[in-house]
C-alpha cells in the first residue's frame, strides 16, 4: 500500500504546462497543495537522457504525466527512463499518464518487411516497469491489447460534446457531424449520437500515398454547420481540402474537433488560411506559440479530465464513468456550466 496519503505526480519535459495544470485540479480535489515531484530531466552534451527524483517514493503511487509527441523519440526515451527511475526507487505502482500515445499510427503490418511499432512501444513501456497506461483517444482501439497491462483509454467526445452543446446551443439544431473519411465513421456517429446530431462522410481516393485525389461528400449538409471529428491533425492537408468540398455542398460553416493536434510542418498556416471557421483541440500535446497566436484555433484543457482519471485510478473507483457527459459537466462545470 502507498505511503502517503496523496498520488505522486512526476513529469517529463513534453507537456509541463499540463502537467502542472492536472496537479493544480487536484489540489482543488483534495483540499492540499498537490505539487509535482521534484526532479530532474536533464541531456548531457550528446543528447543522453539523465533522470534524477529528488523525493522519497519508496510504497507510492505515482503517475508520470508525459506525451510521446513531438520530438517523439526523445519524449518516449523519457518516459522510459522515469519509469526505470522510480521502479529501482522501490515506487508501488507506477502508472504512465500518456495523454497521446505516439507510435499509434503504427499498429499493424501495412506492406510486407515494416514493423508494429505500437506493439514494440508497449513492450518498451511493461520492461521499464510501468504497471498501467491512462492515455485518451488512441488512434486504434486494438492498441489495448498490445499491453499486457491495464489501460484505460479515455475520450474526447465527451467533452468535444460538452463544448459544442455550449457554443453552438443556439444553433444545435442545424449541427451536421461529419467524418473525414470512412475509417473515423464510428468516432463521427458516436459524437454525433451524443449531441443528437445527423452524420455526412467525406469519402476521399488517393491515386498515390500522400495525394487526395478527389473528395465526395455523403450525406445532405446543405445549410448546416458542419463539425468535422477525428483524433489527430497532422498536417491539416486533409482536413483543410474537407472544408473546402462540404462548402461547395452548401454547408453554411465548417468546424472541426481533433483530440491531438499535431500540427507539423504547414499544418498552423494552412489552417490559417482554410476555409475553417474554427479548429478545436485538446492540450494533450503543448501547443506551440505559433498554435496560440493562430486565431482560428481553439484549444480545450484536458487537466480536469485526467485529473479526475488518476483520482479514481489512485482510489479504485470507475474510470469509464468519464466517458459520460453527466459524469464529465460537473467536472468542467467552470468551464461549460451544466448541461
Amino acid at each position: 500500500m502507498p505511503t502517503s496519503n496523496e498520488p505522486k505526480i512526476i513529469a517529463g519535459n513534453a507537456n509541463k504546462r499540463l502537467a502542472n495544470a492536472v496537479a493544480r485540479r487536484m489540489s482543488m480535489h483534495r483540499g492540499m497543495n498537490v505539487e509535482l515531484v521534484d526532479a530532474r530531466v536533464e541531456r548531457f552534451n550528446d543528447g543522453e537522457i539523465f533522470v534524477e527524483v529528488f523525493e522519497n517514493v519508496r510504497g507510492e503511487d505515482v503517475y508520470i504525466l508525459q506525451p510521446t509527441s513531438r520530438p517523439a523519440n526523445d519524449n518516449l526515451m523519457e518516459l522510459l527512463i522515469i519509469a526505470d527511475a522510480l521502479r529501482r526507487s522501490s515506487a508501488a505502482r507506477i502508472t504512465a499518464v500518456i495523454p497521446y500515445f505516439g507510435y499509434a499510427r503504427q499498429d499493424r503490418r501495412t506492406k510486407s518487411r515494416t514493423p508494429i511499432s505500437a506493439k514494440l512501444v508497449a513492450n518498451m513501456l511493461t520492461e521499464a516497469g510501468v504497471s498501467r497506461i491512462v492515455t485518451m483517444d488512441l488512434h486504434a482501439a486494438q492498441i489495448q491489447g498490445f499491453f499486457d497491462i491495464p489501460v484505460d483509454n479515455l475520450y474526447a467526445a465527451p467533452l468535444f460534446a460538452l463544448d459544442i452543446m455550449e457554443n453552438f446551443k443556439d444553433d444545435i439544431d442545424g449541427i451536421t457531424v461529419v467524418s473525414p473519411d470512412v475509417g473515423g465513421v464510428a468516432r463521427a456517429r458516436e459524437l454525433a449520437t451524443r449531441i443528437g446530431a445527423p452524420l455526412s462522410i467525406v469519402d476521399k481516393r488517393r491515386e498515390k500515398a500522400g495525394e487526395v485525389a478527389e473528395m465526395t461528400v455523403i450525406g445532405d449538409v446543405q445549410d448546416q454547420i458542419c463539425i468535422i471529428v477525428d483524433d489527430m491533425c497532422d498536417t491539416a492537408g486533409t482536413l483543410c481540402k474537407a472544408a473546402e468540398v462540404l462548402l461547395e455542398a452548401g454547408a453554411r460553416e465548417v468546424h472541426a474537433y481533433t483530440s491531438h493536434g499535431v500540427l507539423s510542418g504547414p499544418a498552423v498556416e494552412r489552417v490559417t488560411n482554410s476555409k475553417l471557421k474554427s479548429l478545436v483541440i485538446t492540450d494533450s500535446i503543448e501547443p506551440t506559440q505559433a498554435v496560440l497566436n493562430t486565431p482560428n484555433i481553439r484549444i480545450v484543457p484536458t487537466a480536469p479530465l485526467f485529473a479526475q482519471a488518476i483520482l479514481n485510478t489512485w482510489n479504485g473507483t470507475s474510470i469509464s464513468s468519464l466517458i459520460d457527459v453527466k459524469t464529465l459537466g460537473p467536472i468542467y462545470e467552470g468551464l461549460y456550466g451544466q448541461h
